[in-house]
């Protein structure tokens, strides 16, 4: 059984980035006319495309509805990079639901937010670690965040349940080449110059050249890291995003994606109202500017990312504002291409196939 599944076939609700919005998730799958055990009366089942958790108030009710979805057969997934950082144990902005050593620090950003027992994070652990990175059939193919043919074909290679030794091997491997190389060097020097860190956000670091390699190096080398979160190159600016300052931008990868086969992803953080991406920590270049928040982008047009931002929805809360104004949970629905949101909007795509 390899990493890259196969999709269930029939029709198709696709939700996006969830963020540990447990209720944003429960009124979206009552319009999508779920029953609460996921049977459909048109037998339509759910597809999750990762990032269940951090930032959100909930994150433990909703991987356990998702875990209870999926087994009883009526929902499947793949993994998102928040649940690969989970599963690495790597500790960082809006995982203090999960961590211990991040929880004090996330509290004045994103409480109140639920916590789970030890055996809760046993229980969550063990369950992702069985989840694969990518779903296809002849119709369609989903992936958190890049279909990319070379570190997709190393995943097919893969057994379920090797993400995590995998994805540790290849970021073993980039060390081993920053070692060996002068690049480890390059950045301590950096960061010997630069005496304020890296995750304050009221200190711009200059550019910093080793840094961005590196990052830029790590990303592209790790297939698992490339199809979870995206295709990156050394940038030229230094911005903040994710609760730490980068050195290396994200590309817009479906603009060389040549496939006939419809490809939906999530990880992209789309709005369907205009907004300050500032205001979520998200310094990086929009990768959608210039494009309608309902069109299907790509140099075919059969490109999709239905995150439509619901992991901003913490600074509405924190601004008093109601929670879902901007910041959306959504499904795509397949084969119809409509998309339906939380709060019961439903709306046609458009522009796909030109």
């Amino acid at each position: 059984m390899s990493l890259i599944q196969p999709l269930p076939g029939g029709p198709l609700d696709i939700v996006g980035d969830i963020h540990g919005e447990y209720d944003a998730l429960c009124q979206l799958l009552g319009h999508l006319g779920y029953a609460a055990d996921g049977t459909h009366p048109q037998a339509r089942t759910l597809v999750f495309v990762g990032d269940f958790c951090d930032r959100g108030p909930n994150s433990p009710a909703v991987l356990a509805l998702a875990q209870r979805l999926i087994q009883s057969g009526r929902a499947v997934a793949v993994l998102g990079n928040h649940e690969i950082n989970l599963l690495r144990g790597d500790a960082k902005d809006g995982s203090g639901w999960f961590f211990d050593e991040r929880a004090q620090r996330d509290h004045p950003k994103y409480a109140p937010f639920q916590r789970p027992t030890d055996a809760e994070r046993a229980r969550i652990t063990a369950w992702l670690s069985g989840l694969p990175i990518a779903l296809e059939r002849e119709d369609l193919r989903v992936v958190h965040a890049a279909w990319q043919h070379a570190p997709i074909q190393a995943a097919r290679q893969l057994p379920l349940g090797t993400v995590h030794t995998t994805y540790e091997r290849w970021e073993a491997e980039a060390r081993r080449q920053a070692r060996e190389t002068d690049l480890a060097q390059r950045m301590r020097a950096e960061l010997s110059d630069w005496a304020f860190g890296l995750e304050d956000p009221q200190r711009q670091p200059p550019f910093l050249h080793a840094h961005a390699e590196h990052e830029a190096n790590k990303q592209m080398l790790n297939p698992l890291k490339v199809l979870t979160s995206g295709v990156e190159r050394k940038g030229s600016v230094p911005f903040y995003s994710g609760g730490k300052w980068r050195f290396a931008e994200r590309v817009a990868w479906w603009n060389a994606y040549t496939d006939a086969t419809p490809v939906v992803v999530g990880h992209y953080w789309r709005r369907v109202n205009p907004v300050d991406r500032a205001r979520v920590g998200k310094g990086d270049a929009d990768l959608f500017a210039g494009t309608h928040a309902m069109r299907w982008h790509g140099q075919r047009g059969n490109v999709f990312c239905v995150d439509y931002s619901a992991g901003g929805r913490w600074a509405e809360r924190k601004a008093g504002t109601p929670p879902g104004r901007d910041f959306k949970l959504a499904a795509l629905r397949w084969p119809e291409k409509t998309l339906q949101f939380d709060d019961g909007h439903r709306q046609a795509t458009d522009g796909f196939g030109t």
